[in-house]
């Protein structure tokens, strides 16, 4: 059986009381394992790592990265016709044109399509003849906090010779507008980064039921957005429409667009201190020589007591900014000079 790559599939289990999977007419009942609140034993453990392998067989072959001018996402096909769902940051403009390539490195041509870019939801189809590897779309509206769930990307665009990263996780939040009610976003502790914008996120049966949107500053802040929001508007996205005001140039976003400053770190959320849980390798953080488990001590001299100072005090940058940043490893203090890019919003 081919082994793909997994990217902390067992580390990242949350305890949650409510039932784990969703399991719906026709489908054939998960390993047991699913509907613990974590693993037990090692047979829970093997029966979930068999589990996910065999879906990895499925689902795989239907992520693509995508490159649309000088930028790259991901993305995954749903149909014979070669429809490719991603997030409409991702796709842009319709009737772009698109490099699609699939996980042995094959590339195939393509024209965006429409896109929401209030919730950030994106089309674009497979304009090379032939038949595509695809997966079938399930539903979010009956997702409920504690489902397990996987993600499956390219982190830092598509790399020769690797294939998509897969990431096990669980739903941890799934939020609704309140003035529609429906669902507006999904958010996961499957660790997204740059890169990984528009690739698929799967329930346990290897069906679609959302496509990654954006992350946050800390490890459990990765978006999806809700597969439902593609069924309920394809004639529009596969139509070419674009509508909705840009979900970056919301409140939250920085009013220049691009000013936003990327260092390329995750808090731990659950560290009374600013520990980071993770570093992107290819980030100014990673090249720099920050470690996970690091602890951010001082912005340019300004003591960060918390993980809210550090987003305000980054926040208040820009990129191409040169920061002096003091850190705790063990029992050494560590000074680095570090200049920020700019942030890649998923």
């Amino acid at each position: 059986m081919r082994r793909w790559p997994l990217m902390g599939t067992f580390l990242l289990l949350v305890s949650f009381s409510l039932s784990r999977v969703a399991v719906f007419a026709g489908e054939a009942p998960l390993p047991k394992a699913f509907d613990k609140a974590t693993p037990e034993n090692v047979k829970d453990l093997q029966d979930i790592e068999q589990h996910v392998k065999k879906l990895l067989d499925k689902v795989i072959p239907a992520t693509v990265g995508l490159r649309i001018g000088g930028s790259s996402g991901s993305g995954v096909i749903i149909d014979r016709e070669g429809h490719v769902l991603t997030a409409a940051h991702v796709s842009g403009k319709p009737d772009q044109d698109v490099q699609i390539i699939m996980h042995d490195g094959k590339k195939l041509k393509g024209k965006t399509l429409g896109g929401n870019r209030g919730i950030d939801s994106g089309m674009l189809k497979i304009t090379d003849k032939g038949e595509y590897p695809f997966v079938d779309m399930g539903t979010s509206a009956d997702l409920q906090k504690g489902n397990w769930c996987l993600a499956i990307g390219h982190p830092n665009g598509y790399q020769t010779g690797r294939a998509p990263v897969v990431r096990l996780g669980r739903i941890l939040e799934i939020g609704t507008d309140k003035k529609t009610g429906q669902q507006s976003f999904l958010r996961t502790d499957c660790a997204l980064v740059g890169g990984d914008s528009g690739g698929p996120l799967f329930d346990m049966h290897g069906k679609v039921i959302g496509i990654h949107s954006r992350i946050g500053l800390i490890m459990t802040a990765n978006i999806h957005v809700p597969v439902d929001t593609y069924s309920e508007t394809w004639d529009k996205l596969a139509g070419g429409e674009i509508w909705g005001e840009a979900l970056f140039a919301k409140k939250a976003a920085p009013k220049n667009p691009g000013s936003e400053p990327y260092l390329g770190v995750k808090v731990d959320p659950d560290a009374k201190d600013c520990k980071l849980l993770f570093v992107n390798p290819e980030s100014p953080a990673g090249k720099a020589g920050l470690r996970a488990d690091d602890i951010l001590v001082s912005i340019d001299g300004t003591k960060i007591a918390t993980q809210a100072d550090f987003a305000r005090l980054l926040s208040a940058r820009r990129p191409n900014d040169l920061i002096a940043l003091e850190v705790r490893r063990g029992a050494n203090l560590l000074n680095y000079k570090i200049t920020l890019s700019k942030r890649d919003p998923g």
